[in-house]
C-alpha cells in the first residue's frame, strides 16, 4: 500500500504541475541529460581522442520550438573541467546561462551542472560547442533548431526534409597537441581535411525524393577556416540567416564563415542520381559576397546611435610569444568569472574600462571588460588590417550589418550605410584589409563575451567582454543569480542571498 500511496502521490504531483502550467500558461519544458566523455572517432581515417556526448559525435541535436525552456544536465565524464556554450541563443535576460568562462565556472570532472535556458522569442538555425580549451577542436559539438510555433507564418511551404550540416575543418593533431602549439607561442599547422557531420569526404549521405524541396541548415563549427558549400548541380535558395527569415535569393553556393549558420532550400530537380555535397575550404577573399536580405525587420536606420565603437583585430608578439588582440588589448583568462565577480563585488578580477572604444597602441595582455549600458543603440565598427578573413561573434545579442567595404573606414563610410533593409545576424565577416559596420541595440542586460570565431586567435586573446549594465537592478531586466550556480576562484564561499 505504501507503494502505491508513493506511485498516486507523484502522479497527483505531476499533474497539479502540469495545471500549474496550463493556468499560468508558461511555456513548455524539454529536457536533456548529456554526458560528456572522451571516445575513439576516426574522422579522416586516423584514431583520435574525441570528445563525445551520449556517445555521439557529432552531439544529440537540440529540437526546440520558439520561447521553449530547455533543462539541459550535463555529466563530466572528462578528467579535466568542461562548459558547453550556445552559439547563437540569445540567453534573454541570463548571461548566467551562456557557458563561457566570463560567465560561468566550469564543470569539475565527475561533476554535473544543469543549464536552464529559454529560446526566447527566437527561430533558426545554431550550434552548442564547448568553451574551454581548446576542447573544439576534439568535437563536443552539436547542432540547434528552433522552429517557428504552429500560429506564426513561415515565408515558405513546409520542406519535405530538415538536415542539419555541421562541416569545418578538422585536424588529425588531437586537441591537447594543438594546444600545446599555441600555449608555446607557435602558429597551428594547416587544417587536414573538412568533416561534414564529424565525417570526411563521402563519409555522409543525404536521401531525398525526385521533385521535393528540403531544408539544410548549415553551421560552419571549424576552428580557423571559412567553407563554401554547394549541392552539385543544385541551386541553394537562402531562407534564413542565424534567426533572420531573409530574402529569397538563390546561388549556385554560398561561403559560410566561421561560427556562421544558414539555411537553404533545394529542390532534388535534377535527373535521379548520386550528388555530391561539396564543402571546400575559402581564402583570398575580398570585400563581396551575398549580403541577404530580412523578411522585414523595425525601422533599426531610423534610431539615433549613441555610440560608436570601433574593434581593430591585430596579431603582435608579445613576451616572445604570438598573440592576437582587439584595440591593442589581449585577453588573458581572469581566475574568476567575470559575472560571479561583478555579481559578489569582488575586487580585483577585472577593470571596467580596460579596453577603450577605439584603437590606442601599445599591445598588452589585459582581462578586458567594456562597460555598456543597457538600452543603448550603438555602432561598432569592425576593422580588419590584416591580410585573412575575420569572423566576429557577439554573444547574447543581435546586430543589423549596415556597411562593409575595402580600405579604411571614416565617418563619411557612413553615407554609404545600408539603413533600410539589411540583414540581423549574430556572427559577421570582415574581409581583409576591409570593415564592417553593425547597428547594435543593447538590450539584454548581463556580461557578454565579444570574440573572434577563429578558435587559434580567440584562444590567444582576440576576445573581450563587455558588461551590458542596468541601474534598476530588477528581475524584470535580468534574471537572479541560480541556485544551482558554481562557484570557483575568488567567489568560493561566497553566498547569494
Amino acid at each position: 500500500m505504501g507503494e502505491q500511496r508513493c506511485i498516486t502521490s507523484s502522479f497527483l504531483a505531476l499533474v497539479l504541475l502540469l495545471l500549474l502550467q496550463l493556468i499560468n500558461g508558461e511555456d513548455p519544458y524539454r529536457f536533456f541529460t548529456w554526458n560528456v566523455s572522451y571516445g575513439d572517432i576516426y574522422p579522416l581515417g586516423v584514431k583520435q581522442q574525441g570528445i563525445l556526448i551520449n556517445g555521439q559525435f557529432p552531439g544529440p541535436l537540440i529540437e526546440s520550438v520558439t520561447n521553449d525552456n530547455l533543462v539541459i544536465n550535463v555529466f563530466n565524464s572528462l578528467d579535466e573541467p568542461f562548459l558547453l556554450s550556445w552559439n547563437g541563443v540569445m540567453q534573454r535576460r541570463n548571461s548566467w546561462q551562456d557557458g563561457v568562462f566570463g560567465t560561468n565556472c566550469p564543470i569539475p570532472p565527475g561533476q554535473n551542472f544543469t543549464y536552464n535556458l529559454q529560446v526566447k522569442d527566437q527561430i533558426g538555425s545554431f550550434f552548442y560547442f564547448p568553451s574551454l580549451a581548446f576542447h573544439k577542436a576534439a568535437g563536443g559539438y552539436g547542432g540547434i533548431k528552433i522552429a517557428s510555433r504552429s500560429v506564426i507564418p513561415v515565408p515558405f511551404a513546409p520542406p519535405a526534409g530538415d538536415y542539419t550540416i555541421l562541416a569545418g575543418d578538422w585536424f588529425k593533431q588531437n586537441h591537447t597537441d594543438l594546444k600545446a602549439i599555441l600555449d608555446n607561442g607557435n602558429d597551428l599547422p594547416f587544417p587536414d581535411g573538412i568533416l561534414i557531420n564529424g565525417r570526411g569526404s563521402d563519409g555522409f549521405t543525404f536521401t531525398v525524393d525526385q521533385g521535393k524541396t528540403y531544408r539544410f541548415r548549415v553551421s560552419n563549427v571549424g576552428l580557423t577556416t571559412s567553407i563554401n558549400f554547394r549541392i552539385q548541380g543544385h541551386k541553394l535558395i537562402l531562407v534564413e540567416v542565424e534567426g533572420t527569415h531573409s530574402l529569397q535569393n538563390t546561388y549556385d553556393s554560398i561561403d559560410i564563415h566561421l561560427g556562421q549558420s544558414y539555411s537553404v532550400l533545394v529542390t532534388a530537380d535534377q535527373p535521379p542520381k548520386d550528388y555530391y555535397i561539396v564543402v571546400s575550404t575559402r581564402r583570398n577573399l575580398t570585400a563581396s559576397g551575398p549580403r541577404p536580405n530580412p523578411q522585414g525587420s523595425y525601422h533599426y536606420g531610423l534610431i539615433n546611435t549613441t555610440r560608436t565603437i570601433r574593434l581593430v583585430n591585430s596579431a603582435p608578439v608579445i613576451n616572445g610569444k604570438q598573440r592576437y588582440a582587439v584595440n591593442s588589448v589581449s585577453f588573458i583568462p581572469p581566475d574568476t568569472p567575470l559575472k560571479l565577480a561583478d555579481y559578489f563585488k569582488i575586487s580585483g578580477v577585472f577593470s571596467l574600462g580596460s579596453i577603450q572604444d577605439s584603437p590606442t597602441g601599445g599591445d598588452h595582455l589585459q582581462t578586458a571588460v567594456m562597460p555598456a549600458d543597457f538600452r543603448g543603440y550603438v555602432e561598432v565598427v569592425f576593422e580588419n588590417p590584416e591580410d585573412t578573413v575575420q569572423s566576429w561573434h557577439v554573444d547574447g545579442h543581435h546586430f543589423f550589418v549596415v556597411g562593409m567595404d575595402g580600405g579604411q573606414w571614416s565617418t563619411a563610410s557612413r553615407t554609404g550605410y545600408n539603413l533600410r533593409d539589411t540583414i540581423s545576424r549574430v556572427t559577421v565577416q570582415v574581409y581583409p584589409k576591409s570593415w564592417t559596420a553593425v547597428y547594435m541595440p543593447l538590450d539584454n542586460v548581463g556580461m557578454w563575451n565579444v570574440r573572434s570565431e577563429n578558435w587559434a586567435r580567440q584562444y590567444l586573446g582576440q576576445q573581450f567582454y563587455h558588461r551590458v549594465y542596468s541601474p534598476a537592478n530588477s528581475w524584470r531586466d535580468e534574471a537572479p543569480i541560480p541556485n544551482n550556480v558554481l562557484l570557483c576562484g575568488r567567489a568560493v564561499g561566497h553566498h547569494q542571498p
